[in-house]
């Protein structure tokens, strides 16, 4: 990455990242290991406040899933914001892993994870292409309706 061009990306995006949100529970927001850091699992807070609860599939639609996990995005990128100083020193999106809280009957876990991948590389690039993984779950933290984690090479 060019210095300056996730900035750059964010700002055309209109991106403004929040302040990382604090781990409620007995673990660290993200671990640096070599040149590898992994985020925990980011909920689509918005303003430190969950943005809707519910299950895709029940009263939350696909849209309202791929905006919140685009929000779950966001705040994946201010946890690695914290946690580097900078975004210019992600090398490479490397995986990213969404939990679809939803119904046994729906199926659009990609669609909605798509909001989340997205967001990857309209910032990064080429860069922000990435391996996946989308899950089905009964549940989620406070009712939120998707939750993304990630792995990160840095520099």
């Amino acid at each position: 990455m060019s210095t300056g061009n996730v900035t750059n990306r964010l700002a055309n995006l209109g991106i403004v990242l929040p302040q990382a949100a604090a781990p409620v529970a007995n673990y660290v927001a993200a671990v640096i290991t070599g040149n590898l850091l992994v985020i925990s699992g980011q909920l689509p807070l918005v303003d430190g406040t969950l943005s809707l609860r519910g299950k895709l599939g029940g009263e939350v639609d696909l849209e309202q899933g791929v905006a919140c996990a685009r929000a779950c995005m966001v705040n994946v990128l201010a946890q690695l914001q914290a946690a580097t100083g900078s975004l210019e020193r992600v090398v490479r999106v490397v995986r990213l892993g969404g939990f679809i809280a939803c119904t046994p009957d729906f199926t659009q876990h990609a669609a909605v994870m798509n909001g989340a991948s997205d967001l990857a590389v309209a910032v990064f690039g080429d860069a922000g292409r990435h391996a996946r993984s989308t899950i089905g779950v009964a549940s989620l933290p406070l009712d939120a309706p998707v939750e993304v984690e990630g792995l990160f090479e840095i520099g």
